[in-house]
């Protein structure tokens, strides 16, 4: 099995599956990259391995292998936050103390941290990466390097992902989206920079869309404020991980009819008939408003009044 499940960045497999099968096993992994350029994938890959009993680790087969690429393994520990957008300080502080319990059954004990950490939580991580036990494993995410402390960084051996090339990226989204025009995926590849993850999210975007965002789409496109109001304000009760969801859709959606109206192909009709029907300046600012809406939920605003500011921003 190896490292193959993760596309591309072949040289990066090749050094880890050589360390890896030396016996020569990092205390601390970051692995960097944007949102959807794999980290997740390389992450359990790399836990796997570490943890294998088997040959060309990770093999895939073994027991240990197989828990924990299933999240089962009870010396895997995946350790977020869900209440905060980065990891509450005592929580890592809870991680550093439970480090020193010996492992269950590996002769490994690993961390995994998806999330990101606030300046008080990479130092209260340092505390255990200056002095580790022999048996201790952090593998940290991050989508840029630079949120991490100087000191952080100096003890890790990082692992930066890489864009795909586009023969690399078509023909898994050819079986993705087998329905996907050519010019849908050309455009995927293109505004995802390469990275599979973006691209396929795009894709997604671009297919069946829900009922509020169509109402919302096609009420933007009209300049119907009544059926925009009534589109925001059934989303008024939302939860607030929902409501932001729609957000990031809706400004990808926006983004992609901007695109096209800069000559670039699109991932969805719907673009041609935002551009037919608004500017780039009008579209520029929908977008605006929107990234101030998704900035306001993420800072707590409440739902109401999120969606409140923009029935305002957008009638």
């Amino acid at each position: 099995m190896g490292f193959e499940a993760l596309l591309g960045n072949e040289r990066l497999k090749q050094n880890l599956s050589r360390s890896i099968q030396r016996g020569h096993i990092s205390h601390f992994y970051l692995i960097s990259g944007p949102a959807g350029s794999g980290k997740h994938t390389l992450a359990k890959l790399l836990a796997a391995a570490i943890l294998c009993t088997g040959s060309d680790s990770p093999c895939g087969t073994c027991s240990a292998c197989r828990k924990a690429l299933g999240d089962t393994h009870p010396d895997l520990i995946t350790v977020t936050d869900p209440e905060h957008k980065t990891v509450a300080v005592k929580i890592i502080r809870q991680v550093r103390d439970d480090m020193f319990i010996r492992p269950n059954e590996a002769e490994k004990k690993i961390y995994l941290l998806p999330q990101e950490l606030a300046t008080e939580g990479q130092n209260a991580l340092l505390k255990v990466l200056e002095e580790p036990p022999s048996y201790g494993v952090f593998i940290l995410l991050t989508d840029n390097p630079q949120k991490l402390l100087p000191t952080i960084r100096s003890r890790c051996t990082e692992l930066a992902l890489t864009a795909l090339d586009r023969q690399t990226m078509l023909p898994v989204l050819h079986q993705r989206y087998p329905e996907a025009s050519e010019e849908a995926l050309a455009s995927a590849v293109s505004r995802s920079g390469g990275y599979l993850g973006q691209a396929l999210t795009i894709l997604e975007e671009g297919a069946d869309l829900p009922a509020h965002t169509q109402n919302f789409l096609l009420a933007y496109s009209a300049r119907d404020a009544y059926t925009l109001t009534t589109t925001l304000v059934k989303m008024e009760k939302w939860k607030r991980d929902d409501l932001l969801d729609s957000l990031h859709q809706w400004t990808s959606l926006l983004e992609n009819a901007l695109a096209y109206r800069s000559g670039m192909p699109v991932s969805t009709p719907m673009a041609r008939e935002l551009t037919a029907a608004r500017s780039g300046s009008e579209l520029m600012q929908a977008i605006t408003c929107l990234q101030k809406a998704i900035e306001y939920t993420q800072h707590n605003v409440s739902t109401g009044a999120v969606c409140g500011y923009l029935v305002w921003a957008l009638r």
